[in-house]
């Protein structure tokens, strides 16, 4: 008896408390909500990103994807993963203008040249800022997608071109942007677009490449302009309670696919749609692609520097460090070469 106790004693030793999720975890059942449709390649990625989970906790932890808004409208994703609607989501910040001015800064027009590199310095940036602004909510990972442009129904060479436009603008601070240059917003969802454009409610959109193919945007529009206007944040939060309530061993796993690496993982696919998708518009009949020459480009580059000093008044209202913070995303730029 003696030497089966002590048998039993030694090999509790040797096991480590929050070593990898063993079967003896209480199963947690995860879902994830995406809002863009099931060809979308987030979806895949996002699918592979949760199989990995499962194989990393033993089984205990399981997860299921829902694209297309299953779980709730594009607009709400951020409080589906506060209240507990779904445990991990898929969130614009700047589909709610004001709520997340930190993270506005990733948003701001020529901030971002390349999507993967935009991605690894957004993420590592904002990570530092995320549990005040998004404190009620864990957040996995941010990330952005290959730059987009303007696509339309009129040619727009400079910012004054936007006067009386109708424009569905990717985020706040563009549709800002389409304000001061004395255009209209239109709000839409991604899903939303084509029909806002097709009823004539919007003329333009700022959009990513590829994903104008995708929600069939190209079969209402001709004009795009060709520059790296902006990028959208997105980030991936989770339920805190959800969290909270998995064991040592369970959240490590998380924890451990909320890295920089598989911010990569999901979102790398993305980016290369994207960026294939400009190609495949320059190549494609009835649709001008244009560049904007060296001086257009400038007029544009100075015409939103207001931008950035609503930025910085935003932060300060919320009590941030404005001009630190600025300094901190432009290091961050500056190290993974990701800047304009």
């Amino acid at each position: 008896m003696r030497k089966t106790m002590l048998a039993v004693l030694m090999a509790a030793a040797i096991v480590p408390a929050a070593g990898p999720a063993v079967a003896q975890d209480k199963t947690v059942n995860l879902k994830v909500s995406l809002w863009v449709p099931p060809a979308h390649p987030l979806v895949p990625a996002t699918q592979a990103w949760a199989a990995d989970i499962e194989k990393a906790s033993g089984g205990t932890i399981k997860v299921t994807v829902f694209p297309s808004e299953q779980l709730g409208k594009a607009f709400d994703h951020y409080d589906m993963a506060r209240d507990g609607i779904a445990d991990v989501t898929y969130v614009n910040p700047g589909y709610q203008p004001g709520r997340f001015p930190i993270a506005a800064a990733g948003q701001l027009p020529f901030t971002f040249s390349d999507g993967k590199k935009g991605t690894l310095a957004l993420n590592e940036w904002y990570h530092k800022y995320a549990p005040t602004e998004m404190k009620d909510t864990k957040l996995c990972f941010a990330f952005i997608h290959d730059p987009g442009a303007l696509h339309g129904k009129k040619k727009i060479v400079l910012p004054s071109d936007l006067s009386g436009v109708k424009v569905r603008p990717a985020q706040s601070t563009i549709g800002e942007m389409v304000k001061m240059f004395g255009g209209t917003n239109v709000q839409a969802s991604a899903p939303e677009s084509r029909d806002a454009i097709e009823r004539g409610v919007a003329d333009e959109i700022t959009f990513p490449w590829g994903s104008i193919f995708l929600f069939g945007i190209d079969k209402v529009v001709k004009y795009h302009m060709d520059v790296p206007l902006y990028s959208t944040v997105f980030t991936y939060n989770m339920n805190l309670a959800k969290y909270n309530s998995m064991s040592a061993a369970q959240k490590k796993v998380i924890d451990d696919h909320c890295t920089p690496e598989w911010a990569s993982k999901v979102t790398d696919p993305w980016t290369d749609f994207e960026a294939n998708g400009r190609t495949k518009m320059k190549a494609l009949e009835g649709h001008e692609v244009y560049p904007l020459t060296s001086d257009q480009l400038a007029e544009w580059k100075k015409a939103v520097k207001p931008l950035r000093d609503s930025w910085a008044e935003a932060v300060k209202k919320a009590g941030g460090d404005a001009a630190k913070i600025d300094a901190d995303l432009q290091a961050t730029l500056k190290k993974f070469e990701a800047g304009i």
